[in-house]
């Protein structure tokens, strides 16, 4: 038996025998108020040095990101957008990711597939991301809105606020080490700028403890194929800030 289980039950059948105090030891010399001490007392400090405080289990921030994923999908706080919406496009990827990627708002693709960057500007990033040496499951991807406005239009500053608090949410689970804000819309309600993208990018700005940089939405570049330059430039840029090389050197 577990020592100290043993002795509170000696103290238990002391107490059924009608003993309320015990006497100290003949040797040990002690004050009148100290000769006796109560049963009681020496019970709760058995009880107190048994009790073993049950640590809280790790949090999973995966299964956080499931839950607040749950909790956007029955968001109606636009309604516009809650009734032409195909689904929600919350998130997807590392939920301990280092580099989280946030983009606009989503298109007609995304809409559909409910993943954010899907339609040729998904492809385009994908080359991006592959040139880095990455894969999209290393990274965490999403938006400023989680539902499509409706003609692809830029989301009104009222559906933004009212989509703060997941986008917050997920910052705050995943913590990533590094943001990067791909688009003007990103740049500004991250960063609550009105700054462009071409005056905001090429060095790092901090949003919480993380790192952010800013640089042009992958749509811009089908528009204006010679900004994959600059665009090119920023991510080397965040890679060399990470220690790290491009795929190709």
């Amino acid at each position: 038996m577990n020592p100290q289980r043993a002795a509170l039950q000696l103290l238990k059948d002391c107490q059924s025998a009608g003993l309320t105090h015990l006497p100290p030891p003949a040797e040990m010399e002690f004050s009148e108020s100290e000769t006796e001490t109560p049963l009681k007392s020496l019970e709760q400090s058995v009880s107190d040095s048994a009790t073993v405080e049950t640590p809280e289990p790790p949090v999973d921030p995966l299964a956080q990101l499931q839950i607040f994923s749950e909790r956007v999908a029955q968001c109606v706080r636009c309604q516009e957008l809650a009734e032409t919406r195909t689904q929600t496009v919350f998130g997807i990827g590392n939920p301990e990711a280092k580099v989280m990627f946030i983009g606009e708002s989503p298109g007609a693709d995304e809409d559909r597939t409910g993943e954010p960057f899907v339609g040729k500007a998904g492809q385009l990033l994908d080359k991006i991301i592959d040139a880095c040496g990455w894969s999209r499951e290393e990274l965490y991807i999403c938006n400023i809105l989680r539902c499509r406005p409706p003609g692809n239009r830029n989301p009104t500053k009222e559906e933004a606020n009212n989509c703060r608090e997941y986008l917050d949410g997920q910052i705050e689970i995943v913590d990533p080490d590094y943001i990067v804000c791909w688009g003007g819309v990103a740049i500004n309600n991250l960063l609550g700028v009105e700054s462009p993208v071409g005056r905001m990018r090429g060095k790092f700005h901090s949003y919480g403890r993380a790192k952010v940089l800013c640089t042009y939405h992958p749509s811009y570049l089908l528009r204006d194929p010679a900004a994959k330059k600059l665009v090119w430039e920023d991510m080397k840029l965040l890679l060399s800030e990470m220690g790290l090389t491009p795929k190709n050197g």
